[in-house]
């Protein structure tokens, strides 16, 4: 298997630090409003990697953070906590905003198939975490007191920027968005690490600090909460591309710096979803969610499947014209599949199925290639085989993408079955259905036999109670 790691700028073999474990960890969201379906790019490319590594039998523990303090509305140290931003929107305080919003995000996932982490934790459980590492940076001289605050000092490493080449100009604004210079720092591109009382003094969650009350700095959390749950070597560390500076090169200075040692050795970040007018952003106010996807009639896993026949590491661009054709696609894809759900019921040809499957993990194993992989789908659609075959091909390739597509097909193939049947011999379906379930099987019996005098046959199949016309 082979990865593109943003660190080294090329695809490596994929190689765990221990034999068979896979440390994972993933930016998780900053809780202050609804994810977009651009955030949510990241998580489907990230929910598809950890699958694939637990598909061919990597034992992966992933741990995911929720920003809930910390994260300014700038990446350069200034402006409103996005916490706060969203209390004032709606007035409410800051726990309630993130319960809320954790609680919606996690919703969102779970329409669109996205497995939750082993771990998640919440910035504000481990203000201790933060402030060991803290001061064990200062007691280094990888860190300062200025102004109140407390900075990295980036001056004191070697190799700063690791991703790529940066300009000046990107070294002094730090960010995505418009910054104020911060005349506390002595070096451009240092960053905060703990913010006191000194600063935003309507910030409404603060703690006690050797420094004073305060808060930490959003770059601090993703680097305390990997270790507290991975340890001191992690193998994979994904986010948004737009999370490689400054976010994810804090996280490898400060975490290097505290440890003495590389800290993470696969970098996986997953590129913009962008609309005709340039990157998706709520700031742009092209604020896209699940919701407004399923109010306009979108399955969300058409979304997904939208996501997945593009490569992770391209940009996407969103259209309704674009998922309209992914729509139409999947809905091809399902009902190809109700339609093998009624030859299915032959013997899975073992040499096909393993012929078929090798063309599946080796768009995998490319840099999680998934639009190669629903290629592959499409191949086994495609391939001279029996309909048991492929209908296991595609719910073992879906423990993978999670499509959800025999599922769908089930459903479809119900529907079309009850659409073509008179509602009295579809009563007494359920209510023979629901006798067996009771195992009252001499009510069942006698069901079948008003079923059969009304001139329809029923058989329990691997797929469900199928009605057949005598």
């Amino acid at each position: 298997m082979k990865l593109y790691n943003s660190a080294s700028h090329r695809e490596e073999e994929f190689v765990p630090n221990e034999p068979g474990k896979v440390k994972m960890y993933t930016c998780g969201p900053t809780v202050y409003h609804f994810a977009h379906i651009g955030n949510l790019r990241s998580y489907i490319m990230e929910d598809v990697l950890e699958k694939y590594l637990r598909y061919v039998g990597y034992d992966v523990k992933r741990v995911m953070n929720i920003t809930d303090v910390g994260h300014l509305t700038s990446d350069g140290d200034t402006g409103d906590d996005k916490m706060l931003k969203g209390a004032k929107r709606e007035h409410k305080t800051v726990m309630e905003i993130a319960d809320f919003y954790t609680k919606a995000f996690f919703a969102d996932c779970g329409k669109l198939n996205i497995k939750t982490p082993d771990v998640v934790e919440p910035a504000t459980h481990c203000i201790g975490e933060f402030i060991k590492v803290i001061k064990a940076l200062i007691e280094k001289d990888y860190a300062y007191e200025a102004g109140g605050n407390i900075y990295f000092d980036t001056s004191k490493l070697d190799k700063y920027y690791i991703f790529g080449d940066v300009s000046e100009e990107d070294l002094e604004v730090g960010v995505r968005e418009g910054v104020e210079a911060d005349g506390n720092k002595r070096n451009k591109a240092d960053f905060v690490l703990w913010f006191t009382k000194s600063k935003f003094d309507d910030q409404e969650l603060k703690w006690n600090s050797p420094w004073g009350v305060g808060y930490p700095g959003w770059h601090i959390e993703c680097s305390c909460i990997s270790m507290k749950h991975l340890g001191e070597k992690l193998d994979i560390h994904c986010g948004g591309i737009d999370n490689q500076f400054p976010h994810h090169t804090n996280e490898i200075a400060q975490s290097e710096a505290y440890l003495g040692h590389k800290w993470c050795n696969y970098w996986f970040h997953v590129h913009h979803l962008n609309t005709t007018n340039g990157k998706m952003s709520k700031s742009k106010g092209e604020f896209l969610t699940v919701s407004l996807l399923e109010e306009k009639g979108y399955d969300p896993l058409v979304y997904r499947f939208f996501c997945l026949q593009s490569h992770y590491r391209k940009s996407l661009v969103f259209s309704w014209e674009n998922l309209d054709n992914a729509k139409q696609a999947y809905d091809k894809l399902v009902s190809r599949a109700a339609a093998l759900l009624k030859e299915a019921d032959g013997k899975v040809d073992a040499a096909a199925f393993e012929s078929l499957k090798a063309g599946f993990t080796a768009a995998m194993d490319d840099d999680i290639n998934t639009s190669n992989a629903v290629t592959a789908l499409y191949d086994v659609l495609k391939a001279d085989t029996n309909a048991a075959t492929k209908l296991a091909l595609i719910e073992d390739f879906d423990k993978v993408l999670s499509l959800g597509i025999v599922a769908n097909a089930k459903k479809l193939a119900a529907q079309q079955q009850s659409a073509d049947i008179p509602a009295e011999v579809m009563e007494l379906v359920e209510q023979r259905k629901q006798a067996r379930a009771a195992k009252d099987f001499a009510l069942a019996d006698k069901l079948r036999d008003e079923i059969a005098a009304l001139g329809y046959a029923i058989r329990e199949t691997r797929q469900g109670t199928e009605i057949t016309k005598l």
